[in-house]
C-alpha cells in the first residue's frame, strides 16, 4: 500500500468517523449524562466493533450479503427496533450520575441500571446495525484494499481506520462531558435528552432506506 493511498485512508477515516451520526449522538448524550471516564467502554466498543466489521468486510462479508440480498433487510429490522430502544433510553434519562466511585454512589448507579451507559460489548455489537458505520466500512473496504494483497490491505485498513476513529469519537464524549455543568439544570437536561432521542430515532430513516 502506498504511502498515498495511507493518507488518503487517514483522511477518510478522520472525516468520517467524527462528523455526526448514530454514534456521535449517543456518545455526546452519553457524556453529558455520565461523564467522560464512565463513557470511555462505549468509545472503545465503537472503535473495536468497527475493526470486526472491517475485517469480516475485507473477507467476504460484503459478498455475502450480495448474495444474499434477505439478510441486508433482516439487519435493517433489527438496527431498526434497537436504535429506537437506544433513542428511548437517551430520551427518558432525567439526572445526571456522579463520576465518584463511593460505595454511595455505586449503590445508587446499580438501583439505576437501566440508565447505565453502554458497555463495550453492547456499543460493539450496535456497530453491525449503524447504517453509517456500514458504509464507512463499505467504502474504506472497497476503495483502499488491494486485490492483489487483499488480506494484508484489509488488515492495514482496519488497524488505521479503528486507531484514528477512537480519538475522533472521544471528543464527541468529551463535549458532552463539558457541557454536564450548563446541563445540570434539570429542565434543560430533560430537553437535551429529548432532542438526542429524537435525533437517533431520526437516523433510523437512514437505516430504512
Amino acid at each position: 500500500m502506498s504511502s498515498e493511498v495511507i493518507v488518503a485512508l487517514c483522511l477518510f477515516a478522520i472525516a468520517t468517523s467524527i462528523t455526526p451520526g448514530p454514534n456521535n449522538i449517543m456518545l455526546l448524550a452519553s457524556g453529558v449524562n455520565f461523564g467522560f471516564r464512565r463513557t470511555l467502554p462505549h468509545t472503545v466498543g465503537i472503535s473495536g466493533g468497527l475493526f470486526a466489521l472491517l475485517i469480516s468486510m475485507g473477507l467476504g462479508l460484503g459478498f455475502l450479503f450480495t448474495t444474499f440480498p434477505a439478510l441486508q433487510l433482516v439487519l435493517k429490522i433489527i438496527g431498526s427496533i434497537y436504535m429506537l430502544y437506544l433513542a428511548g433510553r437517551i430520551a427518558t434519562s432525567r439526572s445526571l450520575t456522579s463520576n465518584k466511585t463511593s460505595k454511595e454512589e455505586k449503590a445508587k448507579d446499580q438501583a439505576q441500571k437501566e440508565t447505565q451507559p453502554l458497555n463495550v460489548v453492547e456499543a460493539a455489537l450496535f456497530q453491525w446495525v449503524n447504517p453509517k458505520v456500514w458504509v464507512m466500512a463499505i467504502s474504506g473496504i472497497s476503495l483502499y484494499t488491494s486485490s492483489q494483497q487483499p488480506v494484508r490491505s484489509t488488515v492495514i485498513v482496519a488497524v488505521l481506520f479503528s486507531l484514528l476513529n477512537w480519538p475522533c469519537v472521544c471528543s464527541w464524549a468529551v463535549f458532552g462531558s463539558a457541557l454536564r455543568g450548563f446541563l445540570s439544570d434539570p429542565i434543560r437536561l430533560r430537553w437535551f435528552n429529548v432532542a438526542m432521542g429524537a435525533l437517533l430515532a431520526a437516523s433510523v430513516v437512514l437505516l430504512l432506506k
